[in-house]
C-alpha cells in the first residue's frame, strides 16, 4: 500500500511518499528527480517500510523561500519528516544528491541510521566536485539566458562535446534541467547544491562502523567510478559493486542495482530489528 502527504517545513510543502510495512527505509532521490526515480531503483515487495520525501522544489515538493539550498537543510527535512511519521532508527539510502543526504545523516544522526545505501555518489569529501561544474555551467546559463538560447550554447559546448562521447545518459539528463517549466527557479537549486558538499569528511566516514552498500558504474562522468571506490574504501564496513552502465544497458542496471540491494538487505538486516541494533 503506497501513500502520500504533504507536510510543512518553514514556507514549504513537502510531498512524502510511504509504501510497504517494517523496519524503516529512507531513500532520497537525485538532484532533479523525484519519488518516481526511487521508485525504478528500489526492488518491488522488499519487506521495508519505505519512506521518500521529495526535496524542496523536486517533485511535487516547493521551493520555499530558504536560501542557500544545502545538502544540510534537506538532509533536516528528512529528519523531519521521519519525525512525522514516528520513525526513530532507520536504513538511509539514495541516489547521487539522495546518496549525499543519506552519508550527511549517518554523521549528523548517528544513533538513528543503522546502515548506508549509496547508488553512484557524486560527492566523496570535497566541497563543489569538479565532477558537478556542468550542473553550475548550467545554472549559469539558466540565469544569464533564455531556455532556449541557454541549451544550445551548452549543447554545443566543450562540457557537452566531451559527455556526449564519455557518458551521453548524463548530458540526456543534462539537457533536460532546460526543459523544466520551473526551469530559472530551479538554477538556485542547481548551483548551490553543485556547489555544496557533503559536510562529511574522510575521517568521518572512516568512523561510521555500520554496514554500507556502494554501488556505480563506468560511463558516468557526473557520478565518477572513483568517487564510489573512494567511499567504498573510506567506509569500514562497505561492500562495494560495479554495476552494468546506465548509458551502455538501461535494464540491465536497473536489474542489477535491484538485486543487489536485495541482498544486502536481507543479507545485512534480515534477523536484525533496527529498534534492537
Amino acid at each position: 500500500m503506497k501513500t502520500h502527504i504533504t507536510f510543512r517545513r518553514d514556507d514549504a510543502d513537502l510531498s512524502l511518499h510511504e509504501s510497504g510495512a517494517g523496519d524503516a527505509l529512507v531513500f532520497q532521490h537525485g538532484l532533479g528527480g523525484s519519488e518516481a526515480q526511487v521508485a525504478e531503483v528500489l526492488p518491488q515487495g522488499l519487506d521495508w517500510r519505505r519512506i521518500t520525501t521529495e526535496c524542496r522544489g523536486h517533485g511535487s515538493s516547493t521551493l520555499g523561500t530558504r536560501r542557500p539550498f544545502s545538502i544540510a537543510m534537506f538532509a533536516a527535512d528528512i529528519i523531519a519528516a521521519a519525525d512525522e511519521k514516528g520513525i526513530g532508527r532507520f536504513i538511509a539510502g539514495g541516489i547521487s544528491m539522495g546518496a549525499a543526504i543519506a552519508l550527511h545523516l549517518a554523521k549528523t544522526h548517528r544513533e538513528r541510521v543503522m546502515g548506508l545505501i549509496l547508488v553512484r555518489p557524486a560527492w566523496s569529501f570535497a566541497r563543489a566536485p569538479d565532477n558537478l561544474e556542468p550542473i553550475r555551467e548550467i545554472a549559469a546559463l539558466l540565469r544569464s539566458r533564455s531556455l532556449a538560447e541557454g541549451r544550445a550554447i551548452f549543447a554545443s559546448s566543450l562540457t557537452a562535446e566531451r559527455l556526449r562521447l564519455e557518458a551521453p545518459d548524463n548530458l540526456a539528463s543534462l539537457l533536460g534541467y532546460f526543459e523544466r517549466p520551473d526551469a530559472l527557479a530551479f538554477a538556485d537549486v542547481l548551483d548551490d547544491i553543485a556547489s555544496d558538499g557533503t559536510g562529511v569528511s574522510q575521517e568521518d566516514a572512516a568512523s561510521l562502523a555500520i554496514p554500507a552498500l556502494v554501488l556505480a558504474n563506468r560511463q558516468d562522468a557526473i557520478h565518477p567510478l572513483a568517487v564510489a571506490q573512494l567511499m567504498a574504501d573510506t567506509l569500514p564496513d562497505a561492500h562495494f559493486l560495479e554495476v552494468p552502465a546506465k548509458a551502455a544497458a538501461r535494464e540491465a542496471h536497473f536489474a542489477a542495482v535491484q538485486t543487489v540491494i536485495r541482498q544486502f538487505l536481507d543479507t545485512q538486516f534480515k534477523h536484525r530489528s533496527l529498534a534492537h541494533p
